[in-house]
């Protein structure tokens, strides 16, 4: 067996690049006083099951000590490392599902040292899970998100869009645009544009509106969610569930007084790889020779909103199922928009656009703004540091693909 990568050897699991790195890893830890988690972690390679989730818990209680950004690397990769140890205990005993959540975890929260010896456990144990789970699947008619032959009342949409909503100036829509027509009249400019006719291709067209089709390709995989309005509001909050749950959730948001929950701006294609391939990289993404920073996704029921904030990439917004209402302001009028002051939340509007308070936001008002409704297979190419504004119309499963330019990529 090669040492270089990740296999299940009898009743255990192969982690080659742990087991190469623990050794400094554990060093590392315990120069930043982990001396508890590396006696625990010692004891878990030893066979210790208690010992294993301890350390799981040590590593955990370090990434909620602060902000996320001021957790140290290290606990990131000791996240990681403890998890991979629960996963073998998991992994002997058959639950599979356990192992899965514990793999996941640590795929989101954990660092990248150990990333490859947990993308190859994923893929055992997602085929081991699958084939148990197979067994006496039959197939049943298919289950669509979004009717696709549902009429659409514009009149009725207008009464939940902010104030002035397609009134005025509607985004530009091109058909099948070129590369060097999208560069020179729209990424040069930096002009919004919807492109049509550029996503017939992709898998992810016809897959992504079929419940069944989601839940046994992801449904045991475990996801971030946003539950409540949105980020700015006081009960927002986020929660790690199951993909299943998710799609349970989002089947059931019909009812008034279901508390909207959206996975939103989540690299779910850096997790679930069956996914990534159902979607493309758009050649747009190559314009000003720069790089992809971002791909995410974005789903959830009608009603998600994500509030007025601008972006630093060049953003393609590619709307696979469902609908969306996007409202757009030029980075000229950042002022009139009144950002918060707080470092933060500096890319986010204070205005709420579906309830304005125009004494507190008195420019807001007579602002010239662009906006549209995305349609299904329509990307939208919003310009770096322009102010959007989502809604979805309709439940609506999207992705981003944040870019830079060349200049860019090399000032960061």
């Amino acid at each position: 067996m090669s040492s270089t990568t990740t296999a299940a050897v009898g009743n255990d699991l192969s982690t080659p690049t742990l087991d190469t790195e623990s050794s400094n890893l554990l060093q590392t830890i315990s120069s930043h006083g982990g001396y508890a988690y590396v006696r625990m972690s010692t004891l878990a390679a030893s066979g210790d099951f208690r010992a294993a989730e301890a350390a799981r818990e040590m590593a955990w209680e370090q990434l909620h000590s602060g902000p996320w950004h001021s957790v140290l690397p290290v606990w990131r990769d000791a996240y990681s490392m403890a998890c991979l140890l629960v996963a073998k205990f998991h992994y002997r005993n058959g639950e599979f599902k356990e192992m899965l959540r514990v793999l996941d975890l640590a795929l989101i929260m954990g660092g990248v040292l150990l990333r490859k010896d947990l993308e190859s456990a994923i893929e055992i144990v997602t085929a081991k899970s699958r084939e148990k789970d197979s067994e006496g699947f039959e197939k049943g008619p298919k289950c669509e998100f979004v009717d696709e032959g549902a009429e659409f009342d514009k009149e009725e949409v207008l009464h939940v869009l902010p104030v002035k909503s397609l009134s005025s100036k509607i985004v530009v829509k091109k058909s099948g645009l070129s590369l060097e027509g999208f560069l020179r009249e729209h990424f040069l400019s930096g002009s919004p544009v919807i492109i049509s006719d550029c996503m017939a291709h992709w898998p992810a067209r016809t897959k992504w509106n079929d419940m069944d089709y989601l839940k046994r390709v992801a449904g045991d995989r475990t996801v971030p969610v946003e539950v409540g309005k949105n980020y700015l509001c006081q009960e927002w909050k986020q929660e790690l569930i199951t993909f299943s749950q998710f799609l349970e959730r989002i089947h059931s948001n019909n009812s008034s007084s279901a508390v909207a929950t959206y996975l939103a701006q989540h690299q779910l294609f850096d997790q679930i790889d069956e996914l990534r391939k159902d979607i493309c990289i758009p050649d747009y993404c190559c314009a000003g020779g720069g790089e992809l920073r971002s791909l995410n996704a974005w789903f959830g029921p009608a009603g998600t909103v994500t509030p007025l904030h601008h972006d630093p990439h060049h953003n393609i917004l590619a709307q696979v199922v469902g609908k969306k209402y996007i409202r757009l302001y030029p980075a000229s009028v950042s002022e009139e928009l009144y950002p918060y002051n707080e470092t933060m939340l500096c890319n986010s509007s204070q205005v709420d656009l579906d309830n304005i308070d125009h004494g507190q936001f008195p420019k807001v008002q007579d602002l010239e703004f662009l906006d549209c409704i995305l349609e299904e297979g329509e990307m939208l190419y919003i310009p770096p540091k322009w102010w959007h504004y989502v809604r979805s119309l309709t439940i609506s499963f999207s992705v981003s693909f944040w870019w830079s330019n060349s200049e860019s990529s090399d000032a960061s």
